[in-house]
């Protein structure tokens, strides 16, 4: 049963007991999408992206894009067409930025176009924790100067243009990987960028580019070389399906007891979510980029330690924690990369969840524990998509607020979950 209505933000109230059995099939992924679009800028000719993600933050970065002078079609679709023949402003709209880190990525592009660009400073999850270091990095090695007293916004220039470089990465960062690209795609002449992350949406930018005409060498390995500075035409390109949104609806139905089939995300990318899960003994295999789960009875590991790719991802962490909290036996989750992403998950103790925060990147948690529905805060995306998971868990009801930080990241939402037999009711304040 699925009630929804009203305006404003909304509160997702679930009933638990009721387990995830059905099948699902996943859109584009989110972490591809955005330097995607951010990279239509970067041509004057229109550019086609399908499998699109129908998400709030690709909804903000079209609008971010429109903003700056772009003609953008079929925004909340899964087709998305995008004209930059014109811009009209080198500033993003500050309000918009506000809402989406991966606003940084208009950065490279805008000062291939413009010469400058004054920013914002990004919103999202954690923004005081995740700084722009690596992104500065990278542009100032290709000449980009940032402009002093200008208070929080990043005020860049590029007064003789963007220059090839040779830079390596204090940090293999996924964004200011795709920081990097996005300018050494317009310097004219070859650059190399050392330490780079590998994850698969930093490949499919790499095709990206090199369908709008630019030379990339070395896509999914620590050095990549591209060779920028030519005139970039339209390109199409259709994006691979989210394999966290696949391993978030995996967890979800492991936790609630159900079976699940979902469609849509290559078997590859799956490997070390699959991983970890099967260790866990969580019943589930893919085959022909389907990936099925059944009901299963789940054990602790001793140790679960995120990476970069291919490492388990540290945008499962929130979920697999949940998993660690029916398991049996008790599970150290260790999520290095990011510091306050575990802090969100102090709500599962008020559920009855047998868990100790040893410190900002390190919870201990035994299991099972029945849990306890009651109000939670989602802070961020995944955790807030972790709690669901809790809630479905749960005995009781459990009412999440708000659901919109969770629609950042999965589409249809609600409705999802209505097909796959939760009992839910999303209600606008």
């Amino acid at each position: 049963m699925v009630k929804s209505g009203g305006e404003g933000l909304t509160t997702l109230a679930v009933e638990g007991g009721h387990p995830l059995v059905g099948q699902v099939e996943v859109e584009g992924n989110k972490n591809s999408a955005l330097p995607l679009l951010a990279a239509c800028l970067l041509t004057e000719h229109q550019c086609t992206l399908t499998n699109m993600p129908r998400i709030k933050d690709v909804q903000v970065m079209a609008h971010l894009l429109a903003g700056l002078g772009a003609e953008v079609y079929g925004i909340g679709t899964t087709t998305v067409r995008v004209n930059c023949g014109g811009l009209s402003s080198h500033e993003p709209d500050r309000r918009l930025v506000g809402r989406l880190r991966g606003s940084v990525l208009l950065c490279g592009p805008l000062l291939a176009r413009r010469g400058q660009v004054i920013l914002a400073p990004p919103g999202g999850d954690f923004p005081a924790r995740r700084t722009l270091a690596a992104h500065l990095q990278a542009l100032e090695a290709m000449g980009v100067r940032r402009r002093p007293g200008t208070g929080p916004d990043y005020v860049l220039e590029a007064p003789d243009g963007l220059r090839p470089t040779s830079v390596y990465l204090e940090e293999a960062s996924v964004t200011g990987t795709e920081t990097a690209l996005l300018a050494a795609a317009a310097a004219d002449g070859e650059s190399e960028i050392r330490h780079a992350a590998c994850e698969p949406h930093v490949i499919e930018l790499c095709e990206f580019l090199s369908a709008m005409g630019a030379q990339v060498e070395g896509a999914g390995t620590p050095t990549i070389r591209i060779a920028g500075g030519g005139v970039l035409g339209a390109a199409e390109h259709r994006l691979e399906g989210d394999y966290i949104e696949a391993g978030s609806w995996v967890v979800a139905a492991a936790v609630s007891g159900g079976e699940i089939e979902v469609r849509g995300v290559r078997q590859r990318h799956l490997e070390p979510i699959t991983a970890v899960l099967k260790r866990m003994q969580v019943d589930c295999e893919v085959e022909d980029d389907v990936m099925r789960s059944a009901a299963s009875r789940p054990v602790a590991v001793r140790q679960i330690t995120t990476a970069p790719w291919p490492g388990f991802p540290s945008d499962m962490v929130s979920l697999i924690s949940v998993l660690a909290t029916q398991a049996e036996g008790r599970t150290l989750v260790h999520d290095w990369m990011y510091e306050l992403r575990l802090f969100a998950l102090e709500q599962l103790s008020g559920m009855g969840a047998n868990l100790f925060l040893c410190d900002p990147h390190r919870m201990i948690v035994d299991g099972p524990s029945p849990l306890t529905g009651r109000t939670l805060d989602s802070r961020d995306l995944r955790s807030g998509m972790a709690l669901i998971a809790a809630a479905l868990a749960a005995d009781g009801v459990s009412r999440i607020y708000p659901l919109e930080t969770v629609e950042r990241g999965y589409a249809q939402l609600v409705e999802r979950l209505g097909q796959l037999g939760a009992q839910i009711e999303a209600k606008k304040d």
